[in-house]
């Protein structure tokens, strides 16, 4: 496992997504950013948020907990891409990338709750 939250791929992947997001909805009028894109910058925020508070716990089954949470941001914002696209805030491009990400991001969350659940194993073992 990695040392260091910086050292996890699905971590960096996850902020720059969020920083992306933020970028995107700085230029939408003040009704959109208001109902949308608050929504939308938090639940982004929340996926890295979550991965980061696990990671601090060392706890592996608490890490899971917060992995999990992470999950159900990612598929909150994709609710909000879609309600965005929908809305003509984003592009089609836009949307397409966006959804793209956002699915690198939960495979690679998914591979990351799988690799805790065997340092867990593992752990108990000795």
């Amino acid at each position: 496992m990695a040392n260091r939250l910086e050292d996890l791929d699905v971590y960096n992947l996850s902020a720059d997504f969020a920083e992306k997001i933020w970028t995107i909805v700085l230029i939408w009028d003040p009704f959109s950013k208001s109902t949308i894109g608050k929504q939308l910058v938090r639940s982004a925020d929340s996926i890295s948020a979550n991965i980061a508070e696990g990671f601090g716990r060392y706890h592996y089954k608490e890490n899971k907990n917060f992995c999990y949470f992470s999950r159900g941001s990612i598929l909150e914002t994709k609710s909000w891409i879609k309600k965005s696209a929908n809305r003509n805030l984003i592009t089609t491009i836009e949307f397409e990338n966006l959804i793209e990400q956002l699915e690198l991001i939960h495979i690679k969350l998914n591979a990351y709750i799988k690799h805790i659940g065997k340092l867990a194993i593992t752990k108990t073992d000795d």
